[in-house]
């Protein structure tokens, strides 16, 4: 059985800070709304296709629904759990 790696915080913040704008990751205030930031719904689409290419099976609908990087750290926690 293979071992997917659920996307960290780190990996999070290098995904998203291209997509916002932001030069530095660190600057992407974990509880922001992402779509506020500057997240378009087929970015987010994007990379949920990404992520579902790699094994990782991310939900759009439930990313969409609480677009923070609190609550899809939360999303990867629980995928991971699932995994396991």
């Amino acid at each position: 059985m293979t071992t997917v790696s659920m996307p960290t915080e780190a990996d999070l913040r290098a995904t998203l800070a291209p997509v916002l704008g932001i030069a530095d990751p660190a600057a992407i205030d974990p509880d922001a709304n992402l779509v506020v930031l500057g997240l378009s719904s087929l970015e987010l689409m994007r990379m949920v296709g990404r992520w579902n290419k790699a094994k990782i099976p991310a939900d759009f609908e439930q990313l969409v629904a609480t677009p923070t990087l609190t609550a899809w750290l939360r999303h990867f926690a629980t995928l991971g759990k699932a995994e396991s």
